[in-house]
């Protein structure tokens, strides 16, 4: 009976947990997956407890606070020590030659959410396995081979041709 009692909870708070995490993380639907995610497979675990609660959904609501709020100080912190480590910018005159695909491919990438496409290239264009990726983004595995299915997909739509589906966690 638990597992029913979960699955109508999960079911019947989903959308709109989402929507209001969405709103909090200030609309990054993918971080705000991540965070629901999460905090539904935590109160999985403690399901017995958290049943017994007035409102379930408020207990699973400020995990996915706190795990987005965590998320975004990482960001943060991620973002200020790569541009404390940024290389110098190269002289103007040193600018390579783009092709018109490169463009393209630039151009498309900048419409996915940081977190595809930051899984995208680091899968496709620096090569690095599924688990290394996880591992330097501080994800899980299962989140890094979402992300690839999804920018995938948009990338496709964008540039007008089917991506492979495909990913394998060994590169």
């Amino acid at each position: 009976m638990d597992d029913d009692d979960f699955e109508r909870f999960y079911t019947a708070s989903y959308t709109r947990l989402l929507w209001e995490l969405f709103a909090a993380t200030g609309g990054d639907l993918p971080e705000a997956e991540d965070a629901l995610q999460e905090a539904y497979a935590r109160a999985a675990l403690r399901w017995r407890r958290i049943r017994a609660y007035d409102q379930p959904a408020a207990w699973v609501r400020r995990v996915a606070l706190n795990l987005a709020a965590s998320a975004a100080r990482r960001a943060r912190r991620r973002a200020a020590v790569l541009l404390r480590l940024a290389p110098p910018a190269p002289p103007a005159t040193a600018t390579p030659e783009l092709s018109a695909d490169s463009l393209d491919l630039a151009a498309a990438l900048r419409t996915l959410p940081t977190g595809q496409r930051q899984v995208i290239v680091l899968y496709h264009l620096v090569d690095l396995p599924v688990a290394e990726i996880a591992r330097q983004l501080h994800l899980p595995v299962g989140t890094v081979k979402a992300r690839l299915a999804r920018g995938r997909r948009a990338l496709g739509r964008r540039l007008g041709v089917n991506m492979p589906q495909e990913v394998h966690s060994n590169g």
